[in-house]
């Protein structure tokens, strides 16, 4: 039976080093304070900004919504960007994605200062990670697999590690943050030709594809370490992962669940980076 890696238990720790940095803030007069845009209510969208403000208040975060119609044009969502850059009471920014078809997001995206790109929106933070350097706020989901990876002190170094995922959101920034870290990294995609033959010899293996159990005891061996940020709903229509976990989990040696696995990292993360955005103010 696998060792259950179960993200509350990181994001705790990370929750405890925030709580410390939010009081030395508050002895300097600064609090940490988060701006969320969201345009429409998309349920889902919703639902998390609840979670993301729930989490803010929790540990002493203060919260601002910039709710805006989904009509809004690409000008006016750049004009609000510059407004948030200019508003010292906003640590960091928070835009809901995907943004509407008629939003040009490369001028969002650029448009948003790097110093308040809590979620990595913009290209000089992303370039930042391609270049080896670390320092920048980076896609909040791959640091959570990562950070998912360092706190249960899975060995890195040297080790084979698949990453099946070849997004900007998480795969290819992962890959770099993997190699940081000495790994020797393969990426992988829903296209990988015989990928169970690529993952079951692999020591590491992240599955990204957002399809509900799809990765079953072929892809992994008795040693492996799996990190499953997939997320998706399965035949019977409930929440899982993209790893098959009641099987997987019986054979294999360290096992992310889904829900309650990377997810839970990747809002703390987050927030983490607007208390450090604060800190930088």
């Amino acid at each position: 039976m696998a060792e259950v890696l179960k993200g509350n238990v990181v994001a705790t720790g990370i929750k405890e080093k925030m709580k410390q940095d939010i009081e030395e803030l508050a002895k300097i007069g600064k609090v940490p304070t988060l701006g969320i845009v969201r345009l429409g209510d998309n349920p889902d969208d919703v639902s998390y900004e609840r979670s993301i403000i729930k989490n803010c208040d929790t540990i002493g975060i203060q919260s601002k919504v910039f709710e805006k119609n989904l009509d809004m044009s690409t000008e006016e969502l750049v004009a609000l960007m510059e407004e948030l850059n200019n508003d010292d009471s906003i640590s960091g920014v928070l835009v809901f994605r995907p943004l509407p078809k008629h939003i040009d997001e490369t001028k969002v995206r650029e448009a948003l200062s790097p110093a308040k790109d809590v979620d990595c929106m913009h290209p000089m933070n992303l370039a930042k990670i391609f270049e080896g350097d670390m320092t920048g706020f980076g896609p909040c989901t791959a640091k959570a697999a990562l950070e998912v990876l360092l706190y249960n002190n899975v060995p890195l170094e040297g080790k084979n590690v698949v990453v099946v995922n070849r997004s900007m959101v998480l795969g290819k920034p992962l890959v770099m943050m993997l190699l940081e870290k000495n790994a020797t990294v393969t990426i992988c995609h829903s296209r990988t030709k015989d990928l169970h033959e690529i993952t079951s010899k692999a020591d590491v293996v992240v599955t990204a594809l957002g399809k509900a159990k799809f990765f079953d005891k072929k892809y992994f061996n008795e040693k492996s370490v799996c990190i499953d940020v997939g997320v998706s709903l399965d035949s019977e229509g409930k929440l899982s992962g993209d790893i098959d976990y009641p099987e997987v989990s019986e054979m294999v040696s360290m096992i992310t669940p889904v829900p309650g696995g990377v997810g839970s990292v990747t809002t703390s993360i987050l927030l983490s980076h607007v208390v450090d955005a604060c800190k930088k103010m």
